[in-house]
């Protein structure tokens, strides 16, 4: 019989026929149930205990220092839907590709993804901060950045673009030859953009406010379900690096300002999937009442 399963001599009659009932016929195709086998929906983790992150983080190339070709996009540095087998740590877990595991047991890593990375930002300071940090993810990849950050500080007078701005070319050669962290290029880059940020105050305000009018003062979300769908850049983010560039600014190439808007909130990229996703949201929301109360006090007043 066609399928059928050559048994052993001696064995039971009955098996031969189970055997030959479930073999299939040829030409047909089995089932997807009979393909494959499916996950215990017991050993799912539940919706919002799930977690997104991402491998070591780069940059494709242009004409503002942007290394030379993109390995992932910038949300694919910390959020990822899609992987291949579960992962509990410290009874959380974490549904991801194994070949990311060694940077998401960095503490460090995983602690600026839930507290920091995708947050709106509206510091001048700390917007600025995390301009260099992205700028550096073209010749460093972020758990090295976060490792190092205390040292950027250092480096770059705790991100005070003022302090900055008065850098003398002995203090940036001195910065160059103290430090391996960046390139005399991007060194200078900080400096000469920490001096253009002072004509972006006066002109808007606040750094803060040149940023995020470029959104109309309110993130994008993009709501991506899977890793493949994250960009390594959009229109805006190439709007925003051309409008700096005009002015100026240096390293500051699309890719480079996307994982800069992710990074400060501009552009929330968190996966849906991910605690974060809606976690950044509310933030949003109650940014958004906080001012328009501080709007209501000022008119009264």
């Amino acid at each position: 019989m066609p399928g059928a399963v050559a048994l052993r001599s001696g064995a039971n009659p009955r098996s031969k026929q189970k055997i030959a009932a479930a073999a299939p016929e040829p030409g047909t195709k089995k089932k997807g149930s009979e393909r494959r086998s499916r996950p215990n929906p017991a050993t799912r983790p539940p919706e919002s205990g799930r977690f997104d992150a991402s491998g070591a983080g780069s940059c494709s190339s242009d004409s503002s220092c942007d290394r030379g070709s993109a390995k992932v996009g910038g949300a694919r540095r910390f959020c990822f839907g899609l992987s291949f087998q579960f992962v509990q740590i410290k009874h959380i877990y974490l549904y991801l590709c194994t070949s990311f595991l060694s940077s998401l047991l960095d503490p460090l890593y995983v602690t600026f993804h839930d507290k920091e990375w995708g947050t709106p930002v509206f510091d001048d300071r700390k917007l600025f901060e995390l301009l260099i940090l992205s700028q550096a993810l073209a010749e460093l990849s972020w758990p090295t950045i976060l490792k190092k950050r205390g040292t950027f500080r250092k480096l770059f007078d705790d991100f005070d673009h003022s302090s900055i701005a008065k850098f003398t070319e002995k203090k940036i050669i001195l910065l160059r030859s103290s430090s391996s962290l960046l390139s005399e290029q991007k060194i200078r880059a900080a400096v000469e953009n920490a001096r253009l940020i002072k004509k972006i105050i006066e002109e808007f305000g606040s750094f803060s406010n040149y940023c995020w009018n470029f959104v109309c003062h309110k993130p994008i979300v993009n709501g991506f379900r899977y890793t493949r769908q994250v960009p390594v850049k959009s229109p805006k983010a190439e709007a925003i690096s051309k409008d700096l560039m005009q002015r100026g600014f240096r390293c500051v190439g699309p890719t480079i300002i996307y994982s800069f808007m992710q990074a400060t909130g501009i552009v929330n990229d968190h996966l849906s999937s991910c605690f974060r996703f809606n976690a950044c949201e509310n933030h949003t929301r109650a940014a958004e009442v906080k001012k328009s109360i501080s709007a209501m006090l000022l008119t009264e007043a």
